[in-house]
């Protein structure tokens, strides 16, 4: 095994448990700082439906949110308790299970986000 697929050092008798990717202390581990400093998006949310890769079925997707991942969470729930239908949040983007981009798009607009529907 190379050292990289081993993990890299996670305690150390002088600071305790370690980051296996900044080699630092946890409390002062460098890459969860800037991760939780610049949430990915672009400020520009856009919202779309694709039935891609889903056996038929559509799936409505919010791209492009500048929140963190326990906001975005939190909007997920509130977005798919307004459809009344199941979804995930997955590498920044929310889908909602069926085409609720409408519905989708005014909630967004209640909650102060400039949503514009993408696509067609």
């Amino acid at each position: 095994m190379n050292r990289s697929a081993k993990g890299g050092l996670v305690y150390s008798t002088d600071v305790g448990r370690t980051c296996p990717e900044c080699r630092h202390a946890l409390a002062q581990c460098a890459c969860k700082a800037s991760a939780r400093a610049a949430p990915a998006g672009d400020g520009a949310v856009r919202v779309s439906r694709q039935t891609k890769g889903r056996g038929g079925k559509s799936v409505t997707v919010v791209k492009g949110l500048a929140l963190d991942s326990i906001a975005l969470a939190a909007l997920g729930k509130q977005l798919r308790t307004a459809c009344g239908s199941g979804g995930t949040v997955k590498d920044g983007v929310i889908e909602v299970q069926g085409d609720h981009c409408e519905r989708v798009i005014e909630a967004l607009k209640r909650h102060g986000h400039g949503a514009q529907r993408v696509g067609g």
